[in-house]
């Protein structure tokens, strides 16, 4: 399967600024998988493949010290194999099992920067706070489940695909209505790739759902693993709470009924270092930084995959996808998750929403971003320019800011003197960096 993220780990490669490469991400998002394709097909030499995850008995390379030479000569004889400077890739597979291993990408972008070297891990923010972590010497990429285009591609309909990623293609009513189905099979496979590989190899929706309560069950075994931050039955309860509340604002209390706020608050936070949940503030002003005008109390939170988050949740699959509108489903929740999941798969990991700030206001913008310096409003709805009043009383008070737009089933249209864009939902991929 085809992951756009090959084209930045190619721009990396060609880079002559490059330092160790740290993919991030959460589970079984395709972190390993991509950079063994990328390593096999775009280097002269070897793809070294270190799993320290695998391997606990090579950790104690990197105890004695970090010299990166003689780690190197170290991991030569585990591995049986010569490792060229200028010629191979150096891979750290499950790098968060060792984080000596971390601290030693500083001395390899120091004293080795001819080698390329890229590490990969899932609970990375785990390892980096028991470390000092190397800033400034490790660039960092973090990588999501695939997005609708990259579903598409696996599904085998890359000519489609490629014209989505343009963004600048105006479609017939038959095209438009094609990839609304596409997007429909998106809403409740999602972008976990073994999800995404069940459903193209059967072409039924329930094999693919059965992959994700296994990959659900991964997810929930590793609480295990940070059990000393958090309690695990309260990590469970935030899980599931979370995953029925995307598009809604998040009050701690509401997440468990058997846990305090402070409780609360901690396994809330583990589950956004983990990458399962990702929090989007509030703002009640609007300036550049947008995180300046954040509000720490008043969130809404995204989830790891919207397959995932569907499964988890406990949402009548069947009964829900029989619904002709996408916008529908599951009360809206799903396609706000969708856009959101779109936005950061971009690379725009900075989203928020605007909320009014008055006690007796319901006033929201579902999502803010900045493109070349400029804040862009984004609005998850169905029916005409009326019923949006939310986005109509967000450009009236900022009236500097140039246009609203509003993502829909249907085809693009525009009111100019209402400042309003109306885009078909699966456009919102080109709303990224």
């Amino acid at each position: 399967m085809k992951r756009l993220v090959t084209e930045k780990l190619i721009h990396w490669a060609e880079s002559t600024q490059r330092k160790p490469l740290l993919l991030r991400g959460g589970r079984q998002v395709g972190k390993t998988f991509s950079v063994m394709e990328f390593g096999k097909k775009n280097f002269s030499g070897k793809l070294h493949i270190v799993d320290l995850e695998k391997h606990p008995e090579w950790h104690p390379i990197f105890n004695k010290n970090l010299d990166p030479v003689r780690i190197i000569s170290d991991l030569e004889l585990v591995l049986n194999t010569k490792i060229e400077i200028t010629e191979d890739l150096l891979f750290l597979d499950e790098i968060q099992s060792c984080p000596r291993a971390l601290l030693s990408l500083r001395y390899f972008y120091e004293d080795m920067p001819d080698l390329h070297v890229i590490a990969a891990g899932s609970l990375l923010e785990f390892a980096m706070s028991e470390i000092s972590f190397p800033v400034g010497r490790v660039q960092s990429l973090t990588m999501h489940p695939m997005n609708f285009i990259e579903f598409l591609s696996a599904m085998g309909k890359d000519l489609l695909a490629e014209k989505l990623k343009e963004g600048k293609a105006e479609f017939s009513e038959t095209i438009h209505e094609m990839i609304l189905g596409e997007l429909k099979h998106y809403f409740f496979v999602g972008g976990m790739p073994e999800a995404v590989n069940t459903f193209v190899q059967s072409g039924k929706l329930r094999s693919a759902f059965e992959v994700q309560r296994d990959l659900i069950l991964t997810l929930r075994n590793d609480f295990s693993k940070y059990a000393k931050m958090a309690n695990t039955n309260c990590l469970d309860s935030v899980l599931i709470s979370v995953s029925r509340m995307v598009g809604n604002q998040i009050k701690y209390t509401k997440l468990s009924q058997d846990h305090s706020s402070q409780t609360i608050k901690k396994a809330f936070d583990l589950l956004c270092m983990a990458n399962i949940v990702h929090k989007i503030p509030s703002v009640n002003q609007v300036g550049i930084p947008l995180g300046a005008f954040s509000s720490r109390k008043k969130f809404k939170a995204l989830f790891l995959d919207i397959g995932l988050m569907q499964s988890i949740s406990g949402l009548p699959a069947d009964f829900e996808y029989q619904k002709n509108n996408l916008l529908s489903i599951y009360n809206g929740a799903l396609a706000e998750q969708f856009v959101g999941q779109e936005l950061l798969s971009r690379g725009n990991l900075n989203l928020y929403y605007w909320a009014r700030d008055n006690k007796s206001s319901t006033a929201e913008v579902d999502y803010l971003i900045v493109r070349e310096g400029n804040i862009i409003p984004i609005e998850v709805k169905s029916g005409p320019s009326g019923r949006l009043k939310s986005l109509h009383l967000f450009l009236n008070t900022y009236r500097d800011l140039k246009t609203g737009y509003v993502l829909q089933e249907n085809k693009y249209s525009d009111i100019p003197e209402q400042k309003l864009k109306f885009l078909p939902l699966y456009s919102a991929y080109n709303f990224g960096k």
